[in-house]
């Protein structure tokens, strides 16, 4: 049983830290420069344990038990929140307040290993109950991503169940406490992966959620109406949805805004998500081409519009006409006079 369980540690050690680059890159091309440089930190930090544990677990060494080790646990609840306040704060601290939270660590350079090691868990449990608030505070925008919230309840419960093998790491023996760990972290980078993958969007929804939670409003000095001309013009003169690398960073680029900004004029004036808009764009063409080139493919329309997959361009179409594009392009068939 130890054995199959220090082989799944270090299964998922070994994906934490190759997972943790490729999330570092997600975090470059999605975020602001100071969410992009708080989440490379954590992610050096998450994998720098990682790779302390596999040191243990595969070679004994002590490394574990060391204060630099201390140290990176010490680092890891503070650089999580502060990385999360964007999100579900809808503000970033400024540098003089962020530098403060990070006044724990001086304690792991005093304490012995085997103090430090739990207090370390006890103060991460107390950015946890911040973070649940913050998270409760966003209810009432839960019917906009219910099951993308799923996902953030797994991975806020596997952290009260990380918190609690922390502080009672001294009943457990070591070689246990830290296969547990490292398997604890392994899943958690697991988690975030499948979360992004079925919603990308979704720091940028999160973050656009606690903004009318807060009433914290990015476009003071936006000229609305302008941006919304120029998106028009990009859709229907450039037809900019065509392109399937098409993302919020790079359209608001384009606009000359940040992506908060134009997420929030998105949303506040056109009453959707980016996501959301950017289908029905690409619907709306799939319709025109459907009726007005009866020789060409479903599937070649799917992807001359700008939907990467034959699956993706099925279930927009259904879910923003009602049908498939085939019973779509039947149906108004049926209605041209011959």
């Amino acid at each position: 049983m130890m054995n199959l369980l220090t082989g799944l540690a270090l299964l998922l050690i070994g994906f934490s830290v190759i997972n943790a680059g490729l999330l570092g890159l997600y975090a470059v091309r999605q975020s602001t420069q100071v969410v992009a440089q708080l989440s490379a930190v954590l992610l050096v930090i998450l994998a720098g344990i990682q790779v302390l544990n596999f040191s243990y677990l595969e070679f004994g060494t002590d490394w574990v038990h060391s204060r630099f080790y201390n140290i990176l646990l010490f680092m890891v609840a503070p650089t999580f929140y502060l990385l999360s306040a964007p999100l579900l704060e809808a503000q970033i601290q400024a540098f003089t307040q962020r530098w403060r939270h990070f006044l724990p660590v001086l304690l792991a350079l005093v304490l012995p290993s085997n103090w430090g090691l739990p207090l370390a868990f006890v103060v991460g449990s107390g950015y946890l109950i911040r973070l649940g608030f913050n998270i409760y505070a966003l209810r009432a925008q839960r019917n906009r991503f219910r099951l993308e919230l799923l996902g953030l309840a797994l991975i806020f419960a596997l952290a009260i169940l990380v918190i609690l093998l922390g502080v009672s790491n001294s009943f457990v023996p070591d070689r246990v406490f830290f296969s547990l760990y490292a398997t604890a972290i392994g899943c958690g980078f697991v988690l975030v992966s499948i979360v992004l993958s079925f919603a990308p969007q979704l720091p940028t929804e999160v973050a656009e959620a606690a903004r009318e939670t807060y009433a914290v409003s990015t476009l003071g000095k936006v000229d609305c109406e302008a941006a919304l001309q120029t998106l028009q013009q990009f859709m229907q003169t450039q037809q900019l949805y065509q392109n399937t690398e098409l993302d919020l960073p790079s359209l608001s680029a384009a606009l000359g805004l940040s992506h908060y900004q134009l997420s929030e004029l998105i949303n506040t004036r056109l009453g959707k998500s980016f996501s959301r808009y950017l289908r029905e764009q690409r619907v709306e063409a799939a319709k025109a081409q459907l009726i007005n080139e009866p020789k060409a493919t479903v599937l070649g329309i799917g992807l001359d519009v700008g939907f990467s997959s034959q699956s993706n361009f099925y279930e927009a179409f259904r879910e923003i006409v009602g049908m498939t594009p085939g019973q779509f392009r039947k149906l108004n068939q049926k209605s041209i006079p011959k």
